[in-house]
């Protein structure tokens, strides 16, 4: 009895606050959200700030959601204790974790612009974000642990700092997306900068058990300086600018990676099949085209037993879809261009036989040049290309080329991406991956020279003069 008193009088408590705040002029109620702030640049060690790529880690994610979502009733009580949805099945999707003394106490997920769209386009019209130049996320399955909610931000500040870094440095994020109550949305408007995409509220969000919901966006680009200005001439615990810009914490665990890739999958068929099989039902509740949607980005054949069966899938045509994306700086040097001019561009989709890159200035389709790409740290490619399309996406000029000429580092990243389940995998050491390794070169017969590799049924042909492996660092 004294525990339900004790909750209902904070319950009217915290009504009766946002009552009084709501009364006051919105530059006020902003600069009052304004003084909550508390950017803690030396928090406790036991603190753990990272990608959640365990099955443990992800458990304890989706079950934190789960009571979180239940007790806002944004959701009802689901059987396995988990909130798991078709999104998390994506590997453009990234769940981040806080973790205190081991234990997990703070969750989001970045769902990135994939096969599957948003949660929030069911609801919100993202026409006009959808326009502007970069890549987008939803900011999705916010949740932090009870004992944490009280602690001035203990958690979410740093989960905040987390997410900024993630969107900004790995995960080619310019615009961030979020539905959210109408309680909360100001929370984002005066703290992060958000601004809505709607005047008036989503009275049922079908996303959230039906609750009402507010869309917002944010330029992460635009915040940049939006925040030094705001930010910046304040004390160190009100300075959200350095906090996210400037300070580092060791805290935080951003992955490492071989490759410029720009996603961070960690869905293993184990994992796959653990918690949208075993655990839920949620591949099983999927309609025909999304079960095919989700198989186009999972051809390998590790994953087929795990993956949804179509019931026509002669009826259900999709392209196939790449598990990494990319983002690959280089130049191209064109021979029929004045004074064999240079042209930087940046790769953005890559196989064994072509590429997509973004570049500020097109070529005349049929030119044919020498391009060098960074494809990692260390780690060079010069091909030649020949420019065959050119396409206009996002905003981005973008063109098409067909690879004349390969080399080795090019194949070797090529097969790491083709054959790595998540983003570990990349960091094989060179000559293996996922358990696969390099043959030797046969002899070169003429100008030519092949490699296989074990586990793959076909060989590659490349050039005899780059048969032997380039040096790549791990």
């Amino acid at each position: 009895m004294r525990r339900s008193w004790k909750s209902t009088l904070r319950q009217w408590l915290h009504r009766s606050v946002r009552l009084a705040v709501a009364a006051l002029p919105r530059p006020w109620r902003f600069a009052l959200y304004r003084r909550l702030i508390a950017c803690d640049t030396q928090p406790d060690p036991r603190l753990e700030l990272k990608i959640a790529d365990t099955q443990a880690e992800l458990e304890a994610c989706f079950s934190l959601l789960h009571d979180a979502y239940v007790a806002a009733g944004f959701m009802k009580p689901d059987p396995s204790g988990l909130r798991v949805t078709p999104y998390h099945a994506l590997p453009t999707t990234t769940t981040l974790c806080a973790k205190f003394d081991g234990k997990v106490v703070g969750t989001l997920s970045l769902i990135r612009d994939g096969v599957l769209g948003f949660p929030m386009q069911s609801a919100f019209d993202l026409t006009q974000v959808r326009l502007k130049p970069g890549q987008i996320a939803e900011v999705s399955a916010l949740a932090v642990s009870p004992e944490f909610r009280k602690t001035g931000g203990t958690i979410l500040f740093p989960l905040m700092k987390f997410m900024y870094e993630y969107c900004t440095q790995y995960f080619d994020t310019r615009h961030l997306l979020i539905a959210v109550n109408p309680n909360k949305v100001e929370f984002y408007e005066a703290l992060l900068l958000f601004e809505r995409l709607q005047a008036q509220v989503v009275a049922r969000y079908d996303f959230a058990n039906g609750a009402p919901a507010v869309g917002a966006a944010l330029d992460l680009r635009a915040a940049h300086p939006a925040y030094q200005r705001l930010y910046a001439p304040k004390a160190p615990r009100l300075n959200l600018f350095g906090y996210f810009v400037e300070i580092r914490l060791p805290n935080i665990k951003l992955p490492s990676r071989p490759y410029h890739t720009t996603n961070d999958p960690v869905l293993t068929p184990a994992l796959l099949d653990h918690f949208f099989n075993q655990r839920t039902q949620v591949f099983a509740k999927l309609d025909e085209r999304r079960k095919a949607l989700i198989r186009s980005l999972y051809d390998l054949s590790a994953y087929a037993h795990v993956l949804p069966p179509l019931q026509a899938p002669d009826r259900v045509a999709v392209r196939r879809h790449p598990r990494f994306t990319v983002r690959c700086p280089a130049v191209i040097t064109v021979a029929a261009q004045p004074n064999h001019q240079t042209l930087s561009m940046t790769v953005v989709e890559l196989s064994r036989h072509g590429l997509r890159a973004e570049c500020a200035q097109s070529l005349p389709l049929g030119s044919i040049g020498q391009l060098e790409v960074e494809l990692g740290v260390a780690r060079r490619s010069t091909i030649t290309v020949m420019a065959i399309r050119q396409d206009d996406r996002s905003g981005s000029n973008s063109m098409a080329f067909r690879i004349e000429q390969s080399d080795a580092a090019w194949l070797l990243c090529v097969l790491a991406i083709e054959s790595g389940q998540t983003h570990a995998d990349l960091a094989q050491p060179p000559g293996r991956v996922k358990g696969q390794a390099w043959v030797a070169p046969v002899e070169p017969v003429g100008q030519v020279g092949s490699w296989h590799v074990e586990g793959i049924a076909r060989a590659e042909t490349i050039p005899a003069q780059v048969t032997q492996p380039l040096p790549i660092q791990a």
